[in-house]
């Protein structure tokens, strides 16, 4: 089978460079665009990490910045767990050239250059550039293959006791993206908090030898030491290479087709996804959630990319 084409849309944080990271390294993804939005840290910030880790990963692919705060609320960022830098611990060499395009621009020329339903657009923080993208050009919604995103939960949040963070940040957007027409698939925390990175996962990276194997010890060790001092968790979850994994293999991911809407009035539940299980779904349904992750298999892949790239 040929590479799949995706759009990585982001704002790097840790586990958005591994996202970047395994979205390079397999030789399953044709990774057409790094796209950014403001999240874990200002939209400066997250566009000048990802353009060092374009230069550190050897990514060619158009590196553009996006939408710097919500459609419609005030601007947050999670300093507490990714830094003041939002990629803090880490040393990454200069950044690449950006590409001049708004990222909602460079989406949409993407995916209008390339035949219907050959693009995958794979958000990794808040979904403001890809609601943008859907209302500036709606023909898009109907040429993108999926939407594999990661965000949401059906279970308890971590941003609020509710809404995970990447929702949480913008639930208009998120709300858009949800109710489009094209299929969505919700890679939330349920999910991605099977993506533990453990001891046993540590010593397995070390071993590889490889020559980013220091560069990943200590992106590694940063984001779990924020976890354990804000969230008390010894072993923190990898987020958002779990929606890239997913585009590689779908089999490694298990997920369930289910009706999911986005809460934007309560004040302690705005940016909850809420997934209706109580019956089947229809076979007009087109968002879906993540489940189960097969962990093993999960960092194969990380660990496969980490040896291939230089």
């Amino acid at each position: 089978m040929s590479p799949r084409k995706i759009i990585l849309d982001c704002d790097p944080g840790h586990d958005d460079a591994v996202a970047m990271l395994l979205a390079q390294g397999s030789p399953a993804i044709d990774l057409l665009a790094v796209t950014t939005v403001g999240g874990n840290q200002t939209m400066e910030k997250v566009t000048y990490n990802a353009a060092r880790l374009a230069s550190l990963y050897g990514i060619t692919a158009p590196v553009a910045a996006g939408c710097p705060r919500p459609l419609v609320r005030v601007r947050e960022g999670a300093p507490e767990i990714h830094g003041e830098s939002g990629i803090d611990g880490v040393e990454l060499p200069e950044p690449v050239e950006l590409d001049r395009r708004h990222a909602v621009d460079l989406i949409i020329d993407l995916i209008m250059e390339h035949e219907p339903g050959t693009v995958t657009l794979v958000p990794t923080g808040p979904l403001t550039n890809i609601a943008l993208a859907a209302r500036k050009e709606p023909r898009i919604v109907e040429r993108v293959a999926e939407v594999v995103l990661m965000g949401g939960s059906m279970g308890e949040g971590n941003w609020t006791a509710a809404a995970e963070f990447n929702i949480w940040i913008d639930p208009e957007a998120a709300h858009i993206v949800f109710s489009e027409a094209w299929p969505v698939v919700m890679v939330g925390l349920d999910l991605t908090h099977q993506a533990l990175y453990t001891k046993d996962v540590a010593a397995r990276l070390e071993n590889l030898h490889a020559p980013l194997g220091g560069f990943m010890k200590d992106l590694f060790a940063f984001f779990t030491k924020t976890h354990l001092d804000h969230f008390g968790m010894a072993e923190p979850p990898i987020h958002d290479p779990c929606a890239v994994a997913y585009c590689i293999d779908p089999t490694i991911v298990q997920t369930i087709r289910v009706p999911i809407d986005i809460e934007l009035g309560g004040d302690l539940s705005v940016g909850r996804t809420i997934a209706d299980t109580r019956f089947a779904a229809d076979e007009d349904c087109h968002t879906w959630a993540a489940t189960r992750l097969d962990a093993e298999r999960f960092w194969d892949l990380i660990a496969d990319a980490v040896v291939r790239l230089p």
